[in-house]
């Protein structure tokens, strides 16, 4: 099968050609004309198979020129980094097409972005927070939206995005064609497609959890930060191998971390992007590491759902997700567009009970390899390693909620007592001399006291 046999313009057509797309993947083939047809679609299938390109395409095939200035297509992503790459998607495929496509996120200007919109939007993509900020400015109208698109939204619920979606659902028309894709379908995420979405056609290419088969997945167990680093930096020295590598962490302390030790070793050879990082610079090291010109790339697990780079030769695991859904994005990032990919995944002795609902997930054992003979095991630890020593009594020691004055504590004496009298002060002044009776009785208040 062929993109041709859906029909399409040759608009797109020519578009398709030069981005080197021929034939569809299997829920391109499965999901366009499901989505072309006006139907809710709710999609799952593995990261790295082609979702963006199965909902764009069918949309950009059905989407009718229009000059009215309200958009009419929405599509809600949970990173900026993906507003961007779904707006690059959008742009690539309606290459010869006239439609006015716009993405908006928070941490840039809104009075820029509410600007553009007053211009005239067809197609627009944007963060929930962003858009809910537009939205309730009144510079955005959501009445003419006809095509709902939220993509990745697992990922949305879980950075805490789910009363902004129930509210941005309220104001959006009720007629309308709902779409959704995902790589994981969560329990939150079927309720949510139960609540708002009509009877949608059900579209998995494999079963939630399921990795792709031309992923190459294998495991080290090792003790401690220190050792991990050592058998990372083993790793990264054969560089015709890890020619394009990305490391995930959980957490940013950690990847700025993981960077400075990394970039002792590698100079100018790395980069690292989290939310704590700025737009520009988060879009400059995925723009050196997608170039070459960094090798390799440092991210936790939120920025997982926001990269779409080519060919990247292996995704190493410094620590092991608590949520196996999140190990499943990471890998994705490798062996995309079906080429072959290579997981590598370190695990110490308190992250083996997270390894185990991996494999419970994926329903597969990850195949666990020797430690390399000339890594060296450190016996030195990090402070989230360290055993935290509780102390159950310590009378010396005050306690946070203890308000009781101490032993040395002494009583200010009357005088230095002052009141915040506060706005009270005037009325208690004018109860105290009283008010004269006249004015002109200057005497009134003298002649009281005496």
């Amino acid at each position: 099968m062929t993109f041709e046999d859906f029909k399409i313009s040759k608009f797109l057509s020519n578009a398709l050609v030069e981005m080197g797309l021929e034939t569809p993947t299997p829920i391109q083939e499965a999901a366009i004309g499901v989505i072309a047809s006006g139907r809710d679609v709710v999609g799952v299938a593995q990261t790295g198979t082609g979702k963006t390109i199965a909902y764009v395409l069918p949309i950009l095939k059905t989407l009718d020129f229009s000059q009215q200035e309200a958009p009419r297509v929405l599509v809600l992503v949970p990173t900026r980094e993906l507003v961007i790459q779904v707006k690059e998607a959008f742009e690539a495929v309606g290459k010869y097409t006239n439609h006015r496509i716009l993405g908006v996120y928070g941490g840039t200007n809104i009075n820029t972005q509410k600007q553009d919109i007053a211009q005239g939007v067809d197609i627009l993509i944007a963060t929930p927070g962003r858009l809910y900020d537009l939205a309730l400015s009144h510079v955005l109208q959501l009445k003419s939206i006809q095509k709902l698109v939220i993509d990745e939204v697992d990922i949305m619920l879980d950075l805490g995005f789910r009363h902004q979606l129930i509210n941005l659902f309220y104001l959006l028309p009720e007629r309308r064609q709902n779409i959704m894709f995902s790589a994981t379908m969560t329990t939150d995420v079927d309720d949510m497609i139960t609540a708002y979405f009509k009877n949608p056609e059900r579209i998995s290419i494999a079963v939630s959890g399921t990795p792709l088969d031309n992923i190459v997945q294998e495991r080290y167990n090792v003790p401690n930060y220190f050792t991990k680093l050592n058998l990372v930096s083993n790793l990264l020295k054969d560089r015709e191998t890890f020619h394009k590598v990305i490391l995930f962490v959980g957490y940013k302390r950690m990847a700025d971390r993981l960077f400075e030790n990394l970039e002792e070793q590698f100079p100018d050879d790395c980069c690292v992007i989290h939310s704590n990082k700025t737009q520009n610079y988060r879009l400059r090291s995925i723009e050196h590491f997608r170039s070459g010109e960094k090798r390799i790339l440092i991210a936790t697990d939120v920025m997982a759902r926001g990269l779409d780079i080519d060919n990247v030769s292996q995704v190493i695991n410094f620590d092991t997700p608590e949520y196996p859904e999140n190990y499943m994005h990471r890998i994705g990032r490798t062996g995309r567009a079906e080429k072959e990919g290579h997981s590598i995944l370190l695990s110490t002795e308190k992250e083996l009970e997270h390894l185990a609902k991996i494999e419970d997930l994926m329903d597969m054992k990850i195949n666990c390899k020797t430690m390399p003979s000339d890594v060296e095991i450190s016996k030195e630890l990090i402070d989230e390693e360290r055993t935290q020593i509780k102390e159950h009594y310590n009378p010396h020691k005050r306690k946070k909620d203890d308000h009781v004055p101490g032993p040395a504590f002494t009583e200010k004496s009357e005088k230095n007592q002052k009141e915040n009298l506060g706005g009270s002060y005037k009325f208690k002044i004018a109860k105290k001399y009283k008010k004269p009776k006249t004015r002109g009785d200057k005497n009134y208040n003298k002649k009281k006291r005496r």
